[in-house]
């Protein structure tokens, strides 16, 4: 009886380790699937999601670029970008355009969007240059050249950020300027310049190095120059909020902000 009894027991327990065999390697599998970047978080801590966010004019060649970078880093994700002036994103945010994180180049019109954005970091700086048509034919030199009536001038609109900070410094100066336009965005002033549409403008630094080949800059001394500053913010009707708010805390990591400085933007 005791014989019998012993090899039951161990018989159950031979067919209990059978069992088990398969349902571990079932779980070995699985393990090895998500750490390959099988689950929905990929390779990186951060979930997978396709991203739509809407950025300031100035942004538009730099974030092309740190947008590649971030999808090779976090596989999976796709990030949309919406270029636009900070003052036309704003009242997209306002009409509920759906979207996943806001950069303004201004704080001034992220803060005025304090009920629909998170906490907002600055993730970049800039500065205001002249641009002149190539070669500078009517050799602007400095901000008080602007005032030459027979120049023609373009800035952007006064409720645009580059606008804003255009007329900060030409008031700081006591400059009075009559543009020819004001456009609704840097790139448009921009692009005014690089056409001959006009002599010369206020735009980024930054804007202006992307058009080297067709337009000059001419610094402005910092004393009389304005810092504008870039925050990003993940929005609160986005769905997609932890993978907005990774790539908003990404922007502030030295992957990024390398590009960001590769580009002539300056630190936070």
């Amino acid at each position: 009886m005791s014989y019998a009894f012993n090899g039951r027991r161990t018989a159950a327990a031979v067919l209990t380790a059978a069992l088990l065999v398969p349902l571990a390697a079932c779980g070995s599998d699985d393990s090895k699937k998500d750490s390959a970047g099988g689950s929905k978080k990929g390779a990186s801590s951060a979930p997978q999601a396709d991203l739509t966010v809407l950025a300031a004019s100035s942004l538009t060649n730099v974030f092309k670029t740190a947008g590649a970078a971030y999808e090779k880093s976090h596989p999976g994700t796709k990030v949309k970008f919406s270029f636009a002036g900070s003052q036309e994103l704003a009242a997209q945010v306002k009409q509920g355009a759906p979207a996943d994180a806001l950069v303004t180049a201004d704080t001034k019109t992220m803060d005025g969007l304090k009920s629909d954005t998170g906490t907002p970091t600055v993730i970049a700086r800039n500065r205001l240059v002249i641009a002149t048509v190539e070669d500078n034919p009517k050799k602007v030199d400095e901000l008080k050249d602007l005032a030459d009536t027979k120049l023609k001038v373009v800035l952007a609109a006064p409720e645009v950020p580059v606008g804003r900070y255009s007329k900060k410094i030409l008031d700081a100066q006591k400059i009075v300027v009559k543009p020819v336009s004001q456009e609704p965005n840097v790139r448009a002033v921009l692009g005014k310049v690089e056409l001959g549409e006009a002599d010369a403008g206020l735009v980024y630094k930054t804007d202006a190095a992307t058009a080297t080949d067709k337009v000059d800059a001419v610094e402005i001394p910092d004393a009389q120059n304005a810092i504008a500053q870039y925050p990003a913010a993940t929005l609160k009707t986005s769905k997609n909020s932890e993978a907005a708010a990774a790539f908003v805390a990404w922007l502030s990591t030295p992957e990024a902000q390398k590009i960001l400085q590769d580009a002539g933007f300056q630190q936070p």
